[in-house]
């Protein structure tokens, strides 16, 4: 590996693990996603996190926990979108193609209808909505910045290749936090009885449950298989032939995201099959180890310091003839 502050290509051997068993990781197939949370329960019940707003409405959706954090490993996003039905004007709004979640819809009434609630004969005017619906996670980034800028070891790669924070080394310096390009990990907010303030905290692809050959608790507790645990190879396959079988169905906005080991973070531990751009879901669209351009930003400062030396010495070589 070349350089060593871009990441692994095969994380859990580069980190010294010999012999490791096959990378694991998720597949979060959003198409099935029903937003029922079980898996936040899940999460939160097994790895004793402490509640966090999490009765609280955000008022804009059925979204309650808004973003992950430390003390919301998983976040099941509720995004609503408009969606035209019948006949529509050329330029008002792009078809899209949709799945039926089966949820309650918004039919307002026409212009000019005599009767409230009448719709016209071809359904033109009319709206309706969709809601996308995705249980967002920890990446388990293949080239993690948290692990490059972690000052005690706190964060380490372990035989599964996931990422996990050992509580008793952080010392909530916090580096870690800006260092994820995805905002995942943060330090947890609490008073002082709350379990491991002020610590990084984020998911940890339930190591002490895969060690022993079990699920991850999140993915034994999604009623639709929406949340898929395996080795990491395999679900990428199962996500290429699912987005393969919706683009026979018609639904040409089916993508993936984060399988790609070609990408900014070398491929994730943690992909999603979406159903619109990625910013639509709260994802940056490339996402880039943070950490990548250390080196040649080391090298430039070296060049300058250096520079500012000679030239500190020149001058003062020619202060004294």
């Amino acid at each position: 590996m070349s350089n060593r502050l871009h990441g692994p290509l095969d994380p859990a051997p580069d980190a010294g693990w010999e012999q490791a068993p096959p990378r694991k990781g998720f597949f979060t197939d959003t198409t099935v996603c029903i937003g029922c949370k079980a898996c936040e329960v899940a999460c939160k019940e097994w790895n004793a996190i402490p509640m966090d707003g999490d009765l609280d409405l955000l008022g804009s959706s059925y979204d309650n926990t808004g973003a992950l954090g430390a003390s919301t490993w998983r976040h099941v996003a509720f995004i609503e979108q408009p969606k035209p039905l019948g006949h529509q004007e050329p330029g008002l709004l792009r078809e899209r193609s949709s799945v039926d979640l089966g949820m309650p819809s918004v039919r307002p009434a026409v212009d000019g209808d005599a009767a409230e609630g009448a719709e016209s004969a071809d359904g033109a005017g009319r709206m309706d909505f969709r809601w996308l619906m995705s249980s967002d996670v920890c990446k388990h980034c293949t080239h993690a910045a948290c692990l490059d800028v972690c000052p005690t070891g706190s964060l380490f790669r372990t035989e599964f290749g996931t990422v996990v924070v050992q509580d008793d080394i952080c010392n909530g310096c916090g580096y870690c936090v800006p260092a994820c390009p995805f905002g995942v990990i943060e330090r947890r907010k609490g008073d002082a009885g709350t379990r491991n303030v002020g610590i990084a905290q984020k998911c940890t692809l339930c190591y002490d449950r895969i060690g022993v050959g079990d699920m991850p608790a999140c993915a034994k507790a999604c009623p639709t298989e929406s949340i898929q645990y395996g080795d990491l190879d395999e679900l990428r396959e199962r996500a290429q032939t699912r987005v393969e079988t919706l683009h026979e169905q018609g639904v040409a906005d089916a993508r993936l995201y984060g399988e790609d080991p070609e990408d900014g973070i070398g491929g994730a531990g943690a992909m999603f099959l979406l159903l619109d751009e990625p910013e639509v879901y709260g994802l940056p669209p490339d996402p880039v180890v943070t950490t990548r351009d250390l080196p040649e930003m080391w090298r430039k400062a070296g060049l300058a310091a250096g520079a500012l030396l000679a030239g500190a010495v020149l001058s003062f070589l020619g202060g004294r003839s």
